[in-house]
């Protein structure tokens, strides 16, 4: 079964990345609304990483620095600390999934967004529909 993920990519212009003396990463972004549910990080590898917040939300993080792609493609996990301002909103575990190519669906919306457009099948599904009766 495959999760469809985000209607809304965020691209993260300024995003820190950590590592501690046991090789483990963490990656400080800003902060966004709601909680993550069942997060992931797909890295390919070169520049790219995308944090799949959950169904609806993604974070690009582009222009991934040099000395990070080794530790970051070795990682099962990394910590995502999200951060409005100087403080800590949240902080929570991601796997790391290793991706020939991350692809992005939707359409931008901003510099830094890219959103999937609901349809009609999403917004039945997500409604939960037992029923449907039409017009003429």
């Amino acid at each position: 079964m495959e999760t469809q993920y985000y209607t809304l990519i965020e691209k993260q212009d300024f995003y820190e990345i950590i590592e501690n003396k046991y090789g483990e990463l963490a990656i400080f972004i800003d902060a966004r609304d709601g909680m993550p549910l069942n997060p992931v990080l797909e890295f390919d590898g070169r520049k790219t990483a995308l944090l799949k917040r959950d169904d609806r939300l993604a974070v690009r993080l582009d222009d991934i620095h040099e000395e990070t792609k080794g530790p970051l493609a070795e990682s099962e996990f990394v910590m995502i600390v999200e951060l409005k301002g100087k403080t800590v909103e949240r902080v929570y575990g991601v796997p790391v999934d290793n991706v020939e190519e991350i692809t992005f669906k939707g359409r931008q919306t901003r510099a830094d967004e890219i959103v999937r457009a609901k349809n009609r099948d999403d917004v039945i599904k997500g409604f939960g529909a037992i029923k449907s009766w039409s017009s003429k």
